[in-house]
Order: C-alpha cells, then structure tokens, then sequence
C-alpha cells in the first residue's frame, strides 16, 4: 500500500471510530472502552483502559533555565516501572510561546499543543513510540487562518477534527474572541465568533453580558450542546500579576460569560451571565446528568450549567470556594467519572477542595489540603484512585521567590486522605514551568482493543 493510499485508510478508520463513538453516546450504550483515562477530556476520544503508563506535560521555558524553550515532558506515571516517577523524555518546541493547553485528535494519535503568546500549535505524534513523543508539525498561521484570533487555549478533539478556543485578537489585543475549527491534518476549516453585545451572531442574551471572550470548551453529545466559558485578553495575561491587580481599567477587562452553542452547526444559541471569569468547563458522565460545572476565579464560586425540565438550558450559583472574599483564585477543575467528586484547584492558597457533588445545586467542601506554595492543574484518574497536580499558571502570573515552585505531583486518593506518591521538580531537574498535563498508555496502540457493544453494533447495521 503506498502512503496515500495508506493515509486515506487511516483517515477512513478514524472517522468510522468517531461516528461509532458519537453514536453510541447519543444513544446511551454503556461501551467498556469509554470507561477509563482522565475525566475532562472530549468523549469522542479512543480512552485509555486502565493504568495509564505516562503523563505528558506541557511546560513554559525560562529565561536561564536549561535550553529556555517550551517543551512536552514526559513522565513514567506506571508503578510497575522501574522509571516510576521519572522523567523519560522531553522534546523542546524551540523558544518561548506562553505554552498553556494541549489535547488528543479523536483517534488519539497526535496531541496538539497551544500556545497563548505567538500562537503557534505543536503537533506531536504519541502514537509511534508513546513514551517519545515526537513534534512532527508546527501551526505557524493560526491568526491569519482564523481572521485575526490569538491565543489558542483549549484544544478539543471532534469526530475528525480539532476545535479550539481563542483568548484574544490581534485588533486590540483584548478579550473578544471565537472559536476555531481545523482538521486532524492540520487544515483550516471555519471561524465561529463570539457573541457580543453588537453582534449576538443569532444568540439570546439572557442577562447583563454578551463580552465575546473565550477560554475552556466542552460537549455533551447526546444533548447537542456545546459550552465555552471566558477569561481575559493578550494584554492582561501577558502582564504582570501584581502590576494588573493594581490597574483598575485592566481588572475591568474580564469575561463574566458562558455560551451555550449547538454542537452540530457552531451556532450560539444562548448567553448566561456567570460573573468574575469563569475558567475550566467539566460535564457530567452519567447518561442522565445533564450538566456542567465551572468556577469562577474573581469571584470564587462554582456555578452549575444545567438543562430544566422544559430542556431548556439555565445557569446557577450553587456553591463558595473557601473564602471569597481572600479571593483564593480558583484554577483548574476535575469531576470524578462517578459524578460524586468535584476537585477545585485554588492558586493562591496552594490548595485543592474536594466538594461532594451528589446533589450538583448544593455541592458541600468534603475535603482540602495543601498541595505546595502554588497550585494550577487536577488531573483525575478515571477510577478516582490517582490525582496529578501542576504548578505554574501563567509566566507572568506564578509567584515569585520562595513561592515560586514548580513540580508535577501525584497523589493516591482513597476517598478520604490524600498520600503524596511521587514529586518531581521541575526547577531542580532545570524543564521549566509545568503547565498542563494528559495521560498516555501503551494498550492505545495495541491491537486488543475492546470492542463496541453487540447491541451497538447490530443497531449500526440496521441502519
């Protein structure tokens, strides 16, 4: 088979994948092969079943800190390695690009790696040797491609292709952004801009805000809803935190908005006000949870975004993170696949929240501890026995001196106590600022891969 044709075929099973997966969520199969990996990814993805085998980093460069360049780092995540807890590889990008977020193609064979400054996407191949990821592509004409969108952040996997969110533009550098559509290949393929209060792109507005910026995506496939939530602009996350706490025009400009969107057209449908820039977006699992959680970091709430018995879409406060009013700044979000559990990452005070979510409109803090000086990222196992915490927020935003530590940490959780099992840091070990992090395994790339349901499959060839 030559590489075309061989190309083609890939193609071909990948999208059969992604059809059979969308199908099977819509209509509510129970498939094995959904159950496991991390619990905030798109569930069109091949998951991994399982321990996973390594956890790839997305880190930021510093300035006199080894080679200085961005770079996905990767860590032995298996205890049955005698590499456990190391680091095994690392493949630098080449400069300094404000890395943020990455994320897998649907078929899981390449994570696409963003970045907030320059714009660039890095596309690695994880497939090929997953304990080496190798950069295969660089995105060098995202801005120009989008018409004038910067700042890359949530890179989402879709049947076939990427989608991703902006945080800026490249007019005025604030926070009026949309969303961008590329091929698992790397081709453009549409725009979709944010409603604004000028232009709500066929939108209802259903409180004070219709801002158009942008920040996190997630789906729920069976309901054909799609949700992004909203940060800041270029020129307030590329400033010093200290100098824009004390700019009150800068403090003005902040997203206080999350956007319900029709998955299948892009089409915006409704705008809820959600005050204070609610960040990371993670939906339920349950086939009859139709919902959503986020967090707001001004403000220190997390908010529920839920369907009423109309099946209409609504926004609700339902719970305080620690003390508002300390502004502890929440960060990062993780909901267990048991929908019992939600993790809150609060950057300030270094801590993580375990809040019983059981009851979504009255979650109760269960738990909390002190992770380091900082605290940015959660990743949850999907079985709820591991959590992975990172460190660095932004560049310009980490704290500084003694209270600037960088680490990657591992914790087992056995519901009720935390055990730290390995640390790594990455200053000592000279890798940078670890961001952002995702899980990789072997058993992806095997050939035992389970299988879907036969209900699912005689439903697939009757039709």
């Amino acid at each position: 088979m030559n590489n075309k044709a061989h190309n083609f075929q890939v193609k071909k099973i990948s999208i059969i994948k992604a059809c059979v997966l969308a199908v099977a969520l819509s209509a509510g199969f129970d498939i094995e092969s959904v159950e496991a990996d991390e619990t905030c990814l798109s569930p069109y993805m091949a998951k991994i079943v399982g321990q996973e085998d390594f956890v790839y980093v997305w880190t930021l460069g510093v300035v006199g800190m080894g080679d200085e360049q961005d770079k996905l780092v990767t860590i032995d995540a298996n205890p049955a390695s005698k590499l456990y807890g190391k680091v095994i590889n690392s493949v630098s990008v080449g400069g300094r690009n404000e890395a943020h977020h990455s994320g897998f193609t649907d078929d899981r064979q390449f994570l696409w790696a963003a970045s907030l400054d320059t714009s660039k996407i890095f596309i690695f191949d994880v497939h090929s040797d997953p304990a080496k990821p190798k950069l295969i592509k660089t995105l060098t004409d995202f801005v120009a491609k989008s018409g004038g969108i910067i700042g890359p952040h949530t890179t989402y996997a879709l049947p076939g292709r990427m989608i991703m969110t902006g945080l800026s533009n490249n007019k005025d550098h604030g926070g009026r952004t949309g969303l961008v559509e590329y091929t698992n290949e790397g081709e453009y393929i549409a725009t979709h801009w944010n409603p604004t209060d000028s232009n709500l792109e066929g939108a209802i507005k259903t409180g004070k805000y219709a801002d158009g910026y942008g920040y996190d995506l997630r789906v729920l496939p069976r309901r054909n809803l799609m949700l992004t939530s909203s940060f800041t602009g270029w020129s307030n996350y590329m400033m010093d935190f200290g100098k824009m706490l004390k700019d009150p025009e800068a403090m003005k400009r902040f997203g206080n908005t999350v956007v319900q969107w029709n998955l299948h057209t892009k089409q915006p449908k409704k705008v809820f006000d959600v005050p204070g820039a609610p960040l990371e977006i993670r939906c339920a699992w349950g086939e009859n949870h139709n919902y959503c959680f986020t967090s707001t970091a001004l403000t220190s709430k997390i908010w529920l975004i839920f369907e009423d018995q109309k099946n209409g879409w609504q926004a609700k406060e339902v719970a305080n993170i620690g003390d508002p009013s300390k502004i502890p700044l929440p960060v990062d979000i993780s909901i267990q696949s048991n929908d019992q559990i939600l993790w809150v990452n609060t950057f300030m005070d270094g801590k993580t929240r375990a809040f019983d979510i059981s009851d979504p409109f009255k979650p109760k803090q269960v738990f909390e501890q002190k992770i380091g000086a900082q605290v940015n990222m959660v990743s949850s196992s999907w079985d709820g026995k591991r959590l992975y915490f990172t460190s660095s927020l932004l560049a310009n935003w980490d704290k500084k001196g003694i209270d600037n530590e960088q680490f990657l940490k591992s914790y087992g959780w056995d519901g009720n106590h935390l055990k730290e099992q390995f640390s790594i840091d990455f200053t000592k070990e000279r890798l940078g600022r670890p961001h952002q992090m995702v899980f990789g395994a072997y058993s992806l790339y095997s050939t035992t891969q389970p299988k879907p349901s036969d209900n699912l499959m005689t439903m697939l060839k009757q039709r």
